[in-house]
């Protein structure tokens, strides 16, 4: 028979691995893309991220706290220990950044498609928005893993 707080730890786990791998992965095509100045790969790699988003990130993101509060209690956690507490403050900043982020993607990839067809040059605007989605990845990224960091120690504080 399997252990319950196994399998969701294994459940947690790999969502969270798919989570954090794919917002990586994306992020770094998005900047290696940026910085290639190449207007048809750019819209390739928005429209690309924009999907992977859909397939991978947002399914995990919704596993997430789900077998998350599922692990807490088969595990029999104080769900309102400190460490959870920062935990789920900070995974629900990284997944307002993330929505945030989603929809900066959509306009950029919209912005990068037109440009690529017409043979132009990215507007301004693309531009204002790239900045806009980096400044927003680096807290996602930063809570991510300083929940990682607290699911592994578990704090007493």
């Amino acid at each position: 028979m399997i252990d319950p707080v196994l399998a969701l730890k294994w459940v947690h786990i790999l969502s969270s691995t798919v989570l954090f791998g794919t917002g990586l992965g994306t992020a770094l095509q998005m900047v290696l893309a940026q910085r290639s100045g190449d207007v048809r790969a750019i819209a390739v790699v928005t429209r690309n991220v924009v999907r992977a988003d859909w397939l991978c990130t947002l399914p995990a993101g919704l596993v997430q706290p789900l077998s998350g509060v599922a692990l807490v209690l088969a595990a029999g956690w104080d769900p309102h220990a400190p460490w959870l507490l920062a935990a789920y403050g900070l995974y629900a900043l990284a997944g307002v950044c993330w929505a945030v982020v989603v929809v900066l993607q959509l306009r950029m990839a919209r912005l990068a498609a037109r440009a690529a067809q017409d043979g132009a040059p990215l507007p301004p605007a693309y531009f204002a928005l790239y900045r806009a989605w980096f400044a927003l990845g680096w807290p996602a990224f930063v809570g991510l893993v300083i929940v990682f960091a607290l699911m592994v120690f578990k704090p007493g504080w």
